[in-house]
Protein backbone atom coordinates (compact mmCIF):
# COMPACT_ATOMS: atom_id res chain seq x y z
CA UNK A 1 0.00 0.00 0.00
CA UNK A 2 1.64 3.22 -1.18
CA UNK A 3 -0.51 5.82 0.58
CA UNK A 4 0.50 6.93 4.04
CA UNK A 5 -1.83 6.20 6.93
CA UNK A 6 -1.87 7.67 10.40
CA UNK A 7 -2.67 4.40 12.11
CA UNK A 8 -0.83 1.12 11.92
CA UNK A 9 -1.82 -2.50 12.45
CA UNK A 10 0.45 -4.46 14.74
CA UNK A 11 0.95 -8.04 13.61
CA UNK A 12 1.61 -10.30 16.60
CA UNK A 13 2.71 -13.90 17.00
CA UNK A 14 -0.18 -16.12 18.10
CA UNK A 15 2.35 -18.33 19.89
CA UNK A 16 4.01 -15.88 22.29
CA UNK A 17 2.27 -12.56 21.61
CA UNK A 18 5.44 -10.81 20.43
CA UNK A 19 5.10 -8.07 17.82
CA UNK A 20 6.23 -9.42 14.46
CA UNK A 21 5.78 -6.20 12.48
CA UNK A 22 3.50 -3.36 11.49
CA UNK A 23 1.57 -2.37 8.38
CA UNK A 24 -0.29 0.85 7.57
CA UNK A 25 -3.99 0.76 8.41
CA UNK A 26 -6.01 1.92 5.42
CA UNK A 27 -8.89 4.35 5.75
CA UNK A 28 -12.04 4.28 3.66
CA UNK A 29 -10.58 7.17 1.64
CA UNK A 30 -7.42 5.12 1.07
CA UNK A 31 -9.54 2.27 -0.29
CA UNK A 32 -11.41 4.58 -2.66
CA UNK A 33 -8.11 5.98 -3.92
CA UNK A 34 -6.68 2.48 -4.41
CA UNK A 35 -9.73 1.41 -6.40
CA UNK A 36 -9.40 4.55 -8.52
CA UNK A 37 -5.77 3.73 -9.33
CA UNK A 38 -6.64 0.14 -10.20
CA UNK A 39 -9.65 1.14 -12.28
CA UNK A 40 -7.57 3.56 -14.37
CA UNK A 41 -5.41 0.63 -15.49
CA UNK A 42 -8.29 -0.81 -17.50
CA UNK A 43 -7.51 1.78 -20.17
CA UNK A 44 -3.99 0.32 -20.59
CA UNK A 45 -4.30 -3.47 -20.86
CA UNK A 46 -1.19 -5.62 -20.49
CA UNK A 47 -0.50 -8.04 -23.36
CA UNK A 48 -0.74 -11.71 -22.46
CA UNK A 49 2.98 -12.34 -22.93
CA UNK A 50 3.80 -9.59 -20.42
CA UNK A 51 1.36 -10.97 -17.88
CA UNK A 52 2.77 -14.46 -18.29
CA UNK A 53 6.31 -13.14 -17.96
CA UNK A 54 5.47 -11.44 -14.66
CA UNK A 55 3.99 -14.64 -13.27
CA UNK A 56 6.91 -16.78 -14.44
CA UNK A 57 9.42 -14.42 -12.85
CA UNK A 58 7.31 -14.22 -9.70
CA UNK A 59 7.33 -18.00 -9.36
CA UNK A 60 11.12 -18.07 -9.72
CA UNK A 61 11.60 -15.25 -7.21
CA UNK A 62 9.30 -16.94 -4.74
CA UNK A 63 11.30 -20.15 -4.99
CA UNK A 64 14.45 -18.11 -4.26
CA UNK A 65 12.79 -16.40 -1.27
CA UNK A 66 11.28 -19.62 0.08
CA UNK A 67 12.77 -19.42 3.56
CA UNK A 68 12.03 -15.71 3.97
CA UNK A 69 8.35 -16.25 3.21
CA UNK A 70 8.17 -19.41 5.32
CA UNK A 71 9.63 -17.64 8.33
CA UNK A 72 7.16 -14.77 7.96
CA UNK A 73 4.21 -17.17 7.71
CA UNK A 74 5.48 -19.10 10.74
CA UNK A 75 5.87 -16.00 12.88
CA UNK A 76 2.63 -14.19 12.06
CA UNK A 77 0.29 -17.17 11.54
CA UNK A 78 1.85 -19.59 14.03
CA UNK A 79 2.02 -22.17 11.26
CA UNK A 80 4.67 -24.84 12.01
CA UNK A 81 7.74 -24.15 9.92
CA UNK A 82 7.59 -27.36 7.88
CA UNK A 83 3.99 -26.61 6.92
CA UNK A 84 4.92 -23.01 6.14
CA UNK A 85 7.64 -24.17 3.75
CA UNK A 86 5.16 -26.52 2.15
CA UNK A 87 2.78 -23.61 1.60
CA UNK A 88 5.48 -21.63 -0.16
CA UNK A 89 6.22 -24.58 -2.43
CA UNK A 90 2.55 -24.86 -3.32
CA UNK A 91 2.36 -21.14 -4.05
CA UNK A 92 5.25 -21.46 -6.50
CA UNK A 93 3.23 -24.09 -8.36
CA UNK A 94 0.12 -21.92 -8.25
CA UNK A 95 1.94 -19.02 -9.91
CA UNK A 96 3.38 -21.32 -12.55
CA UNK A 97 -0.10 -22.62 -13.38
CA UNK A 98 -1.30 -19.01 -13.62
CA UNK A 99 1.48 -18.21 -16.08
CA UNK A 100 0.37 -21.09 -18.29
CA UNK A 101 -3.19 -19.76 -18.24
CA UNK A 102 -2.04 -16.27 -19.19
CA UNK A 103 -0.42 -17.66 -22.34
CA UNK A 104 -3.25 -20.03 -23.31
CA UNK A 105 -6.39 -18.04 -22.42
CA UNK A 106 -8.55 -17.94 -25.54
CA UNK A 107 -12.12 -17.79 -26.72
CA UNK A 108 -13.82 -20.11 -29.18
CA UNK A 109 -15.40 -20.12 -32.63
CA UNK A 110 -19.13 -20.67 -33.10
CA UNK A 111 -20.35 -22.95 -35.97
CA UNK A 112 -22.77 -20.39 -37.43
CA UNK A 113 -23.64 -22.42 -40.51
CA UNK A 114 -25.17 -25.08 -38.25
CA UNK A 115 -28.42 -23.12 -38.64
CA UNK A 116 -30.05 -21.56 -41.68
CA UNK A 117 -30.08 -18.12 -40.06
CA UNK A 118 -26.37 -18.31 -39.33
CA UNK A 119 -25.23 -19.34 -42.79
CA UNK A 120 -22.83 -16.88 -44.36
CA UNK A 121 -21.67 -15.51 -41.02
CA UNK A 122 -18.58 -16.01 -38.87
CA UNK A 123 -18.78 -15.75 -35.08
CA UNK A 124 -16.36 -16.18 -32.26
CA UNK A 125 -16.11 -15.50 -28.54
CA UNK A 126 -13.42 -13.14 -27.25
CA UNK A 127 -12.31 -13.03 -23.62
CA UNK A 128 -11.67 -9.70 -21.93
CA UNK A 129 -10.70 -8.83 -18.35
CA UNK A 130 -13.83 -8.62 -16.23
CA UNK A 131 -12.59 -5.44 -14.54
CA UNK A 132 -11.19 -4.51 -11.16
CA UNK A 133 -11.10 -7.53 -8.82
CA UNK A 134 -11.54 -7.07 -5.08
CA UNK A 135 -9.70 -9.93 -3.36
CA UNK A 136 -10.33 -10.64 0.32
CA UNK A 137 -8.16 -13.37 1.80
CA UNK A 138 -7.96 -15.24 5.16
CA UNK A 139 -5.16 -15.86 7.65
CA UNK A 140 -4.80 -19.62 7.39
CA UNK A 141 -2.97 -19.80 4.05
CA UNK A 142 -1.67 -16.25 3.87
CA UNK A 143 0.46 -16.86 0.78
CA UNK A 144 -1.05 -19.62 -1.33
CA UNK A 145 -4.66 -18.49 -1.03
CA UNK A 146 -3.52 -14.99 -2.00
CA UNK A 147 -1.76 -16.45 -5.03
CA UNK A 148 -4.98 -18.25 -5.97
CA UNK A 149 -6.60 -14.82 -6.36
CA UNK A 150 -3.80 -12.44 -7.31
CA UNK A 151 -2.22 -14.84 -9.81
CA UNK A 152 -5.39 -15.47 -11.86
CA UNK A 153 -6.23 -11.75 -11.77
CA UNK A 154 -2.85 -10.95 -13.31
CA UNK A 155 -3.25 -13.78 -15.83
CA UNK A 156 -6.69 -12.53 -16.87
CA UNK A 157 -5.49 -8.91 -17.13
CA UNK A 158 -7.54 -7.65 -14.19
CA UNK A 159 -6.18 -4.96 -11.84
CA UNK A 160 -6.67 -6.08 -8.25
CA UNK A 161 -7.36 -4.46 -4.88
CA UNK A 162 -6.35 -6.89 -2.15
CA UNK A 163 -7.42 -6.90 1.49
CA UNK A 164 -5.53 -9.58 3.43
CA UNK A 165 -6.37 -10.78 6.93
CA UNK A 166 -4.90 -8.32 9.43
CA UNK A 167 -3.28 -11.15 11.41
CA UNK A 168 -1.14 -12.12 8.42
CA UNK A 169 -0.71 -8.86 6.53
CA UNK A 170 3.10 -9.08 6.44
CA UNK A 171 3.00 -12.01 4.02
CA UNK A 172 0.69 -10.03 1.73
CA UNK A 173 3.08 -7.06 1.81
CA UNK A 174 5.95 -9.38 0.86
CA UNK A 175 3.86 -10.90 -1.96
CA UNK A 176 3.13 -7.49 -3.46
CA UNK A 177 6.80 -6.55 -3.28
CA UNK A 178 7.63 -9.81 -5.05
CA UNK A 179 5.14 -9.08 -7.83
CA UNK A 180 6.58 -5.63 -8.35
CA UNK A 181 10.09 -7.09 -8.43
CA UNK A 182 8.80 -9.49 -11.10
CA UNK A 183 7.78 -6.54 -13.26
CA UNK A 184 4.12 -5.97 -12.44
CA UNK A 185 3.21 -2.26 -12.57
CA UNK A 186 2.49 -1.13 -9.01
CA UNK A 187 -0.82 0.42 -10.04
CA UNK A 188 -2.21 -2.99 -11.02
CA UNK A 189 -1.84 -4.47 -7.51
CA UNK A 190 -3.25 -2.29 -4.75
CA UNK A 191 -2.90 -3.54 -1.18
CA UNK A 192 -5.15 -2.17 1.57
CA UNK A 193 -4.91 -3.52 5.11
CA UNK A 194 -7.66 -3.18 7.69
CA UNK A 195 -10.76 -4.71 9.17
CA UNK A 196 -13.64 -6.11 7.17
CA UNK A 197 -16.24 -3.76 8.65
CA UNK A 198 -14.54 -0.73 7.07
CA UNK A 199 -11.91 -1.71 4.49
CA UNK A 200 -13.72 -4.83 3.31
CA UNK A 201 -17.06 -3.10 3.03
CA UNK A 202 -15.47 -0.19 1.17
CA UNK A 203 -14.18 -2.64 -1.45
CA UNK A 204 -17.39 -4.63 -1.81
CA UNK A 205 -19.56 -1.51 -1.95
CA UNK A 206 -17.63 0.37 -4.65
CA UNK A 207 -19.26 0.26 -8.09
CA UNK A 208 -15.85 0.39 -9.79
CA UNK A 209 -15.07 -3.10 -8.48
CA UNK A 210 -16.60 -5.58 -10.92
CA UNK A 211 -15.79 -8.81 -9.09
CA UNK A 212 -15.31 -9.89 -5.48
CA UNK A 213 -13.36 -13.05 -4.69
CA UNK A 214 -13.58 -13.99 -1.03
CA UNK A 215 -12.26 -16.83 1.08
CA UNK A 216 -13.36 -16.93 4.70
CA UNK A 217 -16.31 -17.68 6.94
CA UNK A 218 -19.70 -18.60 5.53
CA UNK A 219 -21.48 -15.91 7.54
CA UNK A 220 -19.32 -13.12 6.14
CA UNK A 221 -19.22 -14.55 2.62
CA UNK A 222 -22.97 -14.75 2.14
CA UNK A 223 -23.41 -11.24 3.58
CA UNK A 224 -20.99 -9.97 0.94
CA UNK A 225 -23.06 -11.77 -1.70
CA UNK A 226 -26.21 -10.02 -0.48
CA UNK A 227 -24.60 -6.59 -0.37
CA UNK A 228 -22.92 -6.92 -3.76
CA UNK A 229 -25.88 -8.36 -5.66
CA UNK A 230 -24.91 -6.73 -8.98
CA UNK A 231 -21.29 -7.84 -8.84
CA UNK A 232 -19.77 -11.16 -9.78
CA UNK A 233 -19.06 -12.68 -6.34
CA UNK A 234 -16.94 -15.79 -5.93
CA UNK A 235 -17.09 -17.44 -2.50
CA UNK A 236 -14.83 -20.10 -0.99
CA UNK A 237 -16.16 -20.76 2.51
CA UNK A 238 -16.18 -23.20 5.42
CA UNK A 239 -16.68 -26.92 5.88
CA UNK A 240 -17.11 -29.70 8.43
CA UNK A 241 -15.13 -32.40 6.67
CA UNK A 242 -16.18 -36.04 7.22
CA UNK A 243 -14.06 -39.13 6.68
CA UNK A 244 -16.15 -42.31 6.32
CA UNK A 245 -14.23 -45.45 7.31
CA UNK A 246 -15.46 -48.94 6.44
CA UNK A 247 -14.35 -52.19 8.06
CA UNK A 248 -12.25 -53.21 5.06
CA UNK A 249 -10.18 -50.02 5.12
CA UNK A 250 -6.48 -49.99 5.95
CA UNK A 251 -6.80 -48.84 9.56
CA UNK A 252 -3.13 -47.96 9.90
CA UNK A 253 -3.48 -45.64 6.92
CA UNK A 254 -6.67 -44.20 8.39
CA UNK A 255 -4.92 -43.43 11.68
CA UNK A 256 -1.98 -41.82 9.92
CA UNK A 257 -4.26 -39.71 7.70
CA UNK A 258 -6.35 -38.49 10.61
CA UNK A 259 -3.33 -37.61 12.75
CA UNK A 260 -1.74 -35.71 9.89
CA UNK A 261 -4.76 -34.00 8.37
CA UNK A 262 -6.97 -33.53 11.40
CA UNK A 263 -4.41 -31.50 13.33
CA UNK A 264 -2.00 -29.88 10.87
CA UNK A 265 -1.81 -26.14 11.54
CA UNK A 266 -4.02 -26.73 14.56
CA UNK A 267 -6.91 -27.82 12.35
CA UNK A 268 -7.24 -24.35 10.84
CA UNK A 269 -8.08 -25.48 7.33
CA UNK A 270 -11.58 -25.63 5.91
CA UNK A 271 -10.87 -29.17 4.71
CA UNK A 272 -9.15 -30.37 7.87
CA UNK A 273 -10.58 -33.74 8.92
CA UNK A 274 -13.12 -32.93 11.63
CA UNK A 275 -15.50 -35.91 11.70
CA UNK A 276 -14.45 -39.57 11.48
CA UNK A 277 -17.38 -41.91 10.90
CA UNK A 278 -16.38 -45.54 11.47
CA UNK A 279 -18.27 -48.76 10.73
CA UNK A 280 -19.15 -50.22 14.12
CA UNK A 281 -17.21 -53.55 13.95
CA UNK A 282 -13.88 -51.66 13.77
CA UNK A 283 -14.90 -48.51 15.65
CA UNK A 284 -13.14 -49.23 18.96
CA UNK A 285 -9.97 -50.41 17.24
CA UNK A 286 -9.90 -47.34 15.00
CA UNK A 287 -10.30 -45.03 17.98
CA UNK A 288 -7.31 -46.68 19.65
CA UNK A 289 -5.11 -46.52 16.57
CA UNK A 290 -5.89 -42.86 15.94
CA UNK A 291 -5.28 -42.01 19.60
CA UNK A 292 -1.85 -43.62 19.46
CA UNK A 293 -0.86 -41.62 16.39
CA UNK A 294 -2.25 -38.35 17.69
CA UNK A 295 -0.48 -38.77 21.05
CA UNK A 296 2.85 -38.76 19.22
CA UNK A 297 2.34 -35.42 17.47
CA UNK A 298 4.72 -32.59 18.32
CA UNK A 299 2.90 -29.67 19.92
CA UNK A 300 3.93 -26.10 20.70
CA UNK A 301 6.59 -23.80 19.22
CA UNK A 302 5.95 -23.41 15.46
CA UNK A 303 9.62 -22.58 14.88
CA UNK A 304 10.62 -26.16 15.68
CA UNK A 305 10.71 -28.67 12.84
CA UNK A 306 9.34 -31.30 15.21
CA UNK A 307 6.10 -29.32 15.75
CA UNK A 308 2.96 -30.46 13.96
CA UNK A 309 0.37 -28.60 16.06
CA UNK A 310 1.06 -24.95 16.83
CA UNK A 311 -1.19 -22.25 18.26
CA UNK A 312 -4.68 -21.26 17.22
CA UNK A 313 -4.56 -17.86 15.51
CA UNK A 314 -5.68 -15.73 18.50
CA UNK A 315 -7.09 -15.88 22.02
CA UNK A 316 -10.71 -15.38 20.95
CA UNK A 317 -10.50 -18.30 18.54
CA UNK A 318 -8.78 -20.48 21.13
CA UNK A 319 -11.49 -19.67 23.68
CA UNK A 320 -14.22 -20.61 21.20
CA UNK A 321 -12.59 -23.91 20.22
CA UNK A 322 -11.98 -24.79 23.86
CA UNK A 323 -15.59 -24.02 24.77
CA UNK A 324 -16.93 -26.25 21.97
CA UNK A 325 -14.75 -29.13 23.14
CA UNK A 326 -15.76 -28.73 26.78
CA UNK A 327 -19.45 -28.47 25.86
CA UNK A 328 -19.24 -31.71 23.85
CA UNK A 329 -17.70 -33.57 26.79
CA UNK A 330 -20.25 -32.11 29.17
CA UNK A 331 -23.00 -33.43 26.90
CA UNK A 332 -21.73 -37.01 26.74
CA UNK A 333 -18.78 -37.11 24.33
CA UNK A 334 -15.74 -39.05 25.57
CA UNK A 335 -12.36 -37.34 25.63
CA UNK A 336 -10.07 -40.12 24.41
CA UNK A 337 -7.10 -37.86 25.11
CA UNK A 338 -7.15 -35.45 28.07
CA UNK A 339 -8.23 -31.95 27.10
CA UNK A 340 -5.26 -29.65 27.61
CA UNK A 341 -4.50 -26.04 26.77
CA UNK A 342 -1.54 -23.70 27.16
CA UNK A 343 -2.56 -20.20 26.07
CA UNK A 344 -3.41 -20.28 22.38
CA UNK A 345 -1.95 -23.78 22.05
CA UNK A 346 -4.70 -26.38 22.39
CA UNK A 347 -3.31 -29.88 22.55
CA UNK A 348 -4.81 -32.27 19.99
CA UNK A 349 -8.30 -33.26 21.10
CA UNK A 350 -9.91 -36.56 20.14
CA UNK A 351 -13.55 -37.03 21.12
CA UNK A 352 -15.36 -40.36 20.73
CA UNK A 353 -19.03 -41.32 20.95
CA UNK A 354 -20.08 -37.90 19.69
CA UNK A 355 -23.71 -37.41 18.73
CA UNK A 356 -24.36 -36.11 15.19
CA UNK A 357 -26.35 -33.11 16.44
CA UNK A 358 -23.58 -31.75 18.65
CA UNK A 359 -22.00 -28.48 17.54
CA UNK A 360 -18.61 -30.14 17.08
CA UNK A 361 -20.22 -32.65 14.71
CA UNK A 362 -22.11 -30.35 12.36
CA UNK A 363 -20.47 -26.88 12.54
CA UNK A 364 -16.91 -25.89 11.63
CA UNK A 365 -14.58 -26.24 14.62
CA UNK A 366 -11.50 -24.76 12.90
CA UNK A 367 -9.27 -26.02 15.66
CA UNK A 368 -7.16 -29.06 16.65
CA UNK A 369 -10.01 -31.43 17.37
CA UNK A 370 -11.40 -34.56 15.69
CA UNK A 371 -14.69 -36.20 16.65
CA UNK A 372 -15.59 -39.84 16.09
CA UNK A 373 -18.94 -41.56 15.58
CA UNK A 374 -19.90 -45.17 14.77
CA UNK A 375 -22.34 -46.17 12.03
CA UNK A 376 -24.08 -49.41 11.11
CA UNK A 377 -24.98 -48.99 7.44
CA UNK A 378 -24.06 -47.07 4.32
CA UNK A 379 -27.28 -45.10 4.51
CA UNK A 380 -26.58 -44.06 8.09
CA UNK A 381 -23.04 -42.98 7.21
CA UNK A 382 -24.30 -40.87 4.31
CA UNK A 383 -27.00 -39.30 6.47
CA UNK A 384 -24.51 -38.34 9.18
CA UNK A 385 -21.94 -37.05 6.68
CA UNK A 386 -24.53 -34.90 4.91
CA UNK A 387 -25.95 -33.65 8.22
CA UNK A 388 -24.22 -30.29 8.07
CA UNK A 389 -24.89 -27.01 6.27
CA UNK A 390 -21.49 -27.34 4.61
CA UNK A 391 -20.44 -29.23 1.51
CA UNK A 392 -16.82 -28.66 0.53
CA UNK A 393 -14.98 -32.01 0.62
CA UNK A 394 -15.53 -35.46 2.14
CA UNK A 395 -13.51 -38.67 2.18
CA UNK A 396 -14.28 -42.40 1.96
CA UNK A 397 -11.90 -45.15 3.11
CA UNK A 398 -12.65 -48.60 1.71
CA UNK A 399 -11.12 -51.26 -0.54
CA UNK A 400 -14.49 -51.73 -2.28
CA UNK A 401 -14.40 -49.39 -5.29
CA UNK A 402 -18.05 -50.00 -6.18
CA UNK A 403 -19.08 -49.00 -2.67
CA UNK A 404 -16.85 -45.92 -2.78
CA UNK A 405 -18.36 -44.72 -6.05
CA UNK A 406 -21.89 -45.46 -4.83
CA UNK A 407 -21.33 -43.36 -1.71
CA UNK A 408 -19.53 -40.59 -3.58
CA UNK A 409 -22.62 -40.12 -5.74
CA UNK A 410 -24.74 -39.53 -2.63
CA UNK A 411 -22.45 -37.24 -0.64
CA UNK A 412 -23.54 -33.60 -0.91
CA UNK A 413 -20.03 -32.18 -1.25
CA UNK A 414 -18.13 -30.42 -4.01
CA UNK A 415 -15.35 -32.98 -3.83
CA UNK A 416 -15.03 -36.56 -2.60
CA UNK A 417 -11.68 -38.28 -2.03
CA UNK A 418 -11.36 -42.08 -2.00
CA UNK A 419 -8.72 -43.65 0.23
CA UNK A 420 -7.34 -40.16 0.67
CA UNK A 421 -8.03 -37.52 3.31
CA UNK A 422 -10.64 -34.91 2.34
CA UNK A 423 -7.89 -32.43 3.21
CA UNK A 424 -6.19 -33.20 -0.09
CA UNK A 425 -5.86 -30.36 -2.56
CA UNK A 426 -3.65 -30.04 -5.62
CA UNK A 427 -3.55 -26.44 -6.72
CA UNK A 428 -4.56 -27.05 -10.33
CA UNK A 429 -7.71 -29.02 -9.51
CA UNK A 430 -11.25 -27.54 -9.54
CA UNK A 431 -11.60 -26.98 -5.81
CA UNK A 432 -14.86 -25.73 -4.34
CA UNK A 433 -18.03 -26.61 -2.52
CA UNK A 434 -21.80 -26.41 -2.45
CA UNK A 435 -24.40 -25.39 0.15
CA UNK A 436 -22.89 -23.02 2.72
CA UNK A 437 -19.37 -23.88 1.52
CA UNK A 438 -19.52 -21.53 -1.45
CA UNK A 439 -20.45 -21.01 -5.07
CA UNK A 440 -17.28 -21.38 -7.10
CA UNK A 441 -14.37 -23.54 -8.20
CA UNK A 442 -10.82 -22.42 -7.59
CA UNK A 443 -7.67 -23.48 -9.41
CA UNK A 444 -5.95 -21.15 -11.92
CA UNK A 445 -7.63 -22.58 -15.04
CA UNK A 446 -11.08 -22.04 -13.58
CA UNK A 447 -10.53 -18.71 -11.83
CA UNK A 448 -8.89 -17.05 -14.83
CA UNK A 449 -12.02 -17.76 -16.86
CA UNK A 450 -14.21 -16.62 -13.99
CA UNK A 451 -12.31 -13.32 -14.06
CA UNK A 452 -12.85 -12.99 -17.81
CA UNK A 453 -15.85 -11.59 -19.65
CA UNK A 454 -17.08 -13.30 -22.80
CA UNK A 455 -17.94 -11.13 -25.80
CA UNK A 456 -19.56 -12.49 -28.95
CA UNK A 457 -18.34 -11.12 -32.29
CA UNK A 458 -20.50 -11.78 -35.37
CA UNK A 459 -19.52 -10.72 -38.88
CA UNK A 460 -20.72 -11.29 -42.44
CA UNK A 461 -18.47 -13.39 -44.64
Amino acid sequence: MERSARAVIQVCSPYDGSVVGEVPAATVDDVAAAIGVAHAQLASPMPAHERAGVLERAASLLAERREQFAQTIMREAGKPILAARGEVDRAVDTLRFCAVEARSLAGMTIPMDASVSGAGKIAFMQLYPRGVVGAITPFNFPLNLCCHKIGPAIAAGCPVVHKPASQTALTAVALRELMLDAGLPAERYQLVCGEGHDVGEAITGDDRVEMITFTGSSAVGWKIRERAAKKHVSLELGNCAPLIVFSDADLDDVAAQVATHGYSFAGQSCISIQRVLVERPVYAETVERIAAKVSALGVGDPALESTHVGPVIDAASADRVWQWLEDAVANGARAVLPLSRDGNVIHPALLADVQPGMQVACAELFGPGVVMMPFDSEDEAITIANGTPYGLQAGVMTRDLSRAMRIASQLAFGGVTINEAPTFRADQMPYGGIKDSGNTREGPHYVVRDMSEQRLIVMQQ
